[in-house]
């Protein structure tokens, strides 16, 4: 059992061909390329490089190139689910394409370029479909892409516990995350997902001048500097280092990828007492 959201994609008016990358070019919709294309007819550097483009385009998009008459085969294109039009560039350079956007239907379809520009019910859509054996059952290069862009957890609890109330479940719900529901015999597995939030890359750079100054300082006249010991002044209570390990583990700063099982410890030895009896 799947919880789903339903998200439509929209269309994104302010990008230009020459700003789509591989990455943002899922963020676009058929429409969206060919206004694009149109509105490129005229810039030589685009038309100078075409196929550069095209490619990028490719990478998310089904594109074909009509080269009989388009009235003739517009309509069949079309119950296909595919946008047809005509671009023409100056100077008698025209084409014809049919255009649809490729479907994320199976975990092969997912990318690093794409894996962020799905939702999470989305991403439990795809998942339920190719599922059987749970989350272990993916190939780890699957697991590594969907990691790039989502945050995952699961726990494997017998059916009658899964929803109990106050447990990991309901909090994850609660936080936002979808959940996909695998059935194992009488216990179930859950796997939580929520979209990573975007993380600004910070890159420490040195500009031309900062680097002079600093290749100068080598060259110039050396400057004498005072060192302040500000060790020798701390009392001891200062040098105590607090042990990490007196921290309490908790199921919020513990691994997620993990079988978290019941918060019940009387529920956990009655599973035991269950599982031995079996």
């Amino acid at each position: 059992m799947a919880r789903t959201k339903q998200q439509q994609p929209e269309s994104n008016p302010s990008l230009s061909i020459k700003a789509v990358t591989k990455s943002s070019v899922w963020d676009i919709q058929e429409n969206d390329v060919l206004r694009m294309w149109e509105a490129a007819t005229k810039d030589a550097e685009v038309k100078e490089n075409i196929q550069h483009y095209l490619d990028i385009f490719k990478s998310a998009f089904f594109i074909e190139e009509i080269k009989e008459d388009i009235l003739l085969v517009k309509k069949s294109y079309e119950k296909r689910g595919y946008k047809v039009a005509q671009i023409k560039f100056e100077e008698g350079m025209k084409f014809a394409w049919a255009i649809k956007k490729r479907p994320i239907m199976r975990v092969t379809d997912l990318t690093y370029e794409n894996i962020r520009h799905i939702s999470a019910a989305k991403l439990v859509e795809v998942l339920d479909r190719n599922f059987g054996g749970g989350w272990d059952s993916l190939p780890q290069s699957i697991q590594d892409i969907i990691l790039s862009g989502f945050d995952i957890s699961t726990t494997t609890l017998p059916k009658d516990r899964l929803h109990k109330k106050g447990g990991m479940y309901e909090k994850k719900v609660e936080d936002g995350f979808d959940v996909l529901e695998v059935e194992k015999g009488g216990w179930v597995e859950a796997i939580f997902a929520k979209l990573k939030p975007e993380q600004e890359k910070i890159r420490m750079q040195f500009s031309e001048k900062n680097r002079d100054e600093a290749e100068g300082e080598t060259e110039g006249e050396e400057e004498d500097y005072e060192v302040e010991d500000n060790y020798s002044s701390h009392d001891e209570e200062d040098n105590e280092v607090e042990d990490p390990n007196d921290d309490e583990i908790t199921e919020d700063n513990y691994s997620t990828m993990m079988d978290l099982g019941s918060e019940d410890p009387e529920d956990e030895a009655a599973n035991m007492i269950d599982f031995v009896d079996e």
